[in-house]
């Protein structure tokens, strides 16, 4: 089913553009929660006349975006863990650990923002790359140290 966005969804795309997704889809999630319209030929005609204030709303989001992608990059996290022998750690280093030691420097991530492949199960610094808007990835720095007893 083709239907117009009228708010940015990340998987899908940005306001105001048309898009296929699974009728499914469209008709339990997008239409009931507003978050689409159905692409016919009226609703097209809306969009082109509502298309300055789109263009107004996408260029809010990518200047938010660009504001905290500057202030992540910014940001150091450190994490104590236990280690054994050889700088290894006895659990990983997760999402969740890394989302709860931004909530304490007062920075607000979703879980899917953030952009780990696998767990940390070293010592270290390492980079972690954060979603902010689509092409916008900050990366901040994760700094990984033997808890101390």
């Amino acid at each position: 089913m083709k239907v117009i966005l009228k708010e940015t969804i990340s998987s899908l795309g940005i306001i105001g553009t048309e898009t296929t997704v699974a009728n499914g889809y469209a008709r339990n999630y997008l239409l009931p929660q507003g978050k689409a319209v159905p692409a016919t030929p009226q609703q097209r005609k809306i969009l082109e006349q509502e298309k300055a204030k789109f263009e107004l709303q996408i260029a809010k989001e990518k200047e938010f975006a660009q504001e905290m992608a500057t202030r992540l990059a910014a940001v150091t996290v450190t994490i104590a863990s236990k280690v054994h022998e050889a700088e290894k750690l006895y659990g990983s280093v997760t999402v969740r650990e890394i989302i709860a030691a931004l909530e304490k420097q007062n920075v607000e991530v979703e879980k899917r923002m953030v952009l780990m492949t696998e767990p940390i199960k070293t010592v270290g610094t390492f980079k972690v790359p954060i979603r902010v808007y689509q092409g916008v990835k900050p990366e901040i720095t994760v700094e990984v140290v033997p808890e101390e007893d």
